[in-house]
């Protein structure tokens, strides 16, 4: 395929001589190449086939971040022998590019959310959740530090969306309620993906 394109693009123009251009737009154009390419489990034969052997390995390493990894070494390497330091900073700039892309694509936006909310309904509060959103919460035994007071905080995991309902939910029962919100990479089990 790199021969046919190569043959087919041989007589287009240059876009841009700016190296910082071409390690924005090219890291992008890779990125998302990259990604496509991870998300279907294939590969073509570079760093990413080292990276989705050594993520099989080791589940819970991410094929990415790993991919970022080898070519920051890959590039290091070049940088030190080659003494090519200027294309190498620009080359980081790429690979971080990359790596975020990939992060979107092949990994997902789909965030996940967690909410806790310190009141004292928080039993209504729960109740109200479950029937209106269908989704679970967890009381968690505290004690608060500033009045020595015990508490309990109700701790919950939804999606975006259903974060703003629940924190509307919340304050509409108990306008005093305080509430911190956090993002959660990744949740699994009942109501959430499956592994």
């Amino acid at each position: 395929m790199l021969d046919i394109f190569e043959s087919i693009f041989i007589n287009v123009k240059i876009i841009t001589e700016d190296k910082f251009l071409a390690s924005i737009y090219g890291g992008l154009m890779i990125g998302g190449g990259t990604a496509i390419i991870l998300r279907n489990n294939a590969s073509t034969g570079g760093t990413e086939l080292l990276s989705n052997i050594i993520s099989r390995m080791f589940p819970t390493l991410k094929t990415g971040k790993l991919l970022v990894i080898l070519d920051t070494i890959i590039v290091s390497i070049n940088m030190i022998f080659l003494k090519q330091i200027e294309i190498g900073l620009y080359s980081a700039i790429a690979i971080y590019i990359i790596g975020k892309i990939i992060e979107v694509i092949a990994e997902g936006t789909n965030y996940t959310k967690m909410i806790f909310i310190v009141s004292d309904q928080y039993e209504e509060i729960s109740k109200e959740i479950s029937n209106n959103l269908g989704r679970g919460s967890t009381a968690i035994y505290a004690k608060g530090m500033y009045k020595k007071e015990e508490k309990m905080i109700l701790w919950c995991v939804a999606s975006k969306n259903e974060i703003i309902r629940i924190r509307q939910i919340a304050s509409r029962i108990d306008n005093g309620s305080f509430m911190t919100i956090f993002n959660a990479r990744e949740a699994y089990g009942l109501g959430f993906k499956e592994e």
